[in-house]
């Protein structure tokens, strides 16, 4: 019986912890975004994340992240819930129901880590998921998962685009996938039309200081006025462009215990969320990324909706 191969055996495992797909690039830097990033910001489509500026050289080359790094392992991990919130009360983005992804992901990465200097080589590498300069929609391109949408976002055509991306940055040589060179968008602009904000100012490109998501968590400022009828009932985050999406029809509920919600946030009504006590956000939201915005902010984005 031949010997499966380390790129074999790394996505195995990795779908034995519970991620949705693995696939591996070559860690290189990449030219091609060179250009595309540098218009996202002298366009400061970035708004207030300041952050986005910072290392450029390091997004664009995962050397420099990790030195002697060859390969890129790049993950996806459904998040769709099986339940979701009532019509009519504030709602909070599908990716932020249970535990932070960031905690969860990364427990499992390491998981990988270990895994392959326990089984394969000794290695070294770095962990990343949403939290350092990683050009991360772009590896998994690399890495053979999936396309950029019109609405920037990754899809793949068995997960659509309902999933955590992270990464694990080694300096093991392995076998490479193919870049996914196709797009499946064709001529469809479902979330192009569906932005209340107008935050895709075209096909693959998002203005995120129109987008829902910026103005509920990023922003440090009170919503403008003309921005605050438009993002109707939503308190934290938006997934209207993701629930347009025809990719999206037949979403997989996930799997993944640590992103069930607390029982009692399914039944929060309207008046549950206004009334929310500092308290009672610490109890619900005490591992969620929601945190991250903090009670503050939440409380007067909810506060904004019933004006």
């Amino acid at each position: 019986m031949p010997q499966l191969s380390n790129s074999i055996l790394i996505k195995q495992k990795a779908l034995e912890l519970g991620f949705s797909a693995c696939g591996i690039a070559h860690a290189r830097k990449l030219d091609e975004e060179e250009q595309r990033l540098k218009n996202y910001l002298e366009n400061n489509y970035h708004g207030q994340m300041g952050y986005m500026a910072n290392h450029f050289d390091k997004r664009l080359d995962p050397t420099l992240l990790v030195p002697g790094a060859k390969s890129v392992v790049v993950v996806l991990l459904n998040y769709f819930p099986s339940q979701v919130q009532s019509e009519g009360v504030p709602t909070i983005s599908k990716y932020a129901y249970g535990k932070d992804y960031h905690m969860v992901i990364k427990e499992k990465l390491q998981q990988l880590f270990d895994f392959i200097n326990r089984e394969i080589a000794p290695v070294e590498g770095r962990i990343f998921t949403d939290s350092a300069p990683v050009i991360e929609r772009a590896w998994a391109v690399q890495a053979g998962l999936g396309w950029i949408g019109k609405n920037g976002l990754l899809l793949n055509k068995e997960y659509g685009s309902f999933f955590f991306i992270g990464e694990l940055i080694i300096d093991l040589e392995l076998d490479y996938g193919q870049p996914f060179e196709k797009e499946y968008c064709g001529n469809c602009k479902q979330c192009l039309s569906a932005c209340p904000t107008n935050a895709l100012v075209k096909p693959y490109t998002l203005d995120a200081r129109r987008c829902i998501s910026y103005l509920t968590i990023e922003l440090k400022d009170e919503i403008p006025e003309g921005f605050k009828p438009k993002i109707m009932n939503r308190a934290y985050g938006c997934d209207i462009c993701q629930d347009v999406c025809p990719w999206n029809r037949h979403p997989t509920p996930h799997a993944i215990h640590e992103f069930q919600p607390h029982p009692y946030f399914l039944k929060m009504t309207k008046e549950d969320w206004q009334n929310l006590s500092k308290e009672q956000f610490e109890q619900l939201f005490a591992n969620s990324a929601i945190k991250r915005t903090g009670y503050e902010k939440l409380k007067r984005t909810i506060g904004n909706l019933f004006i």
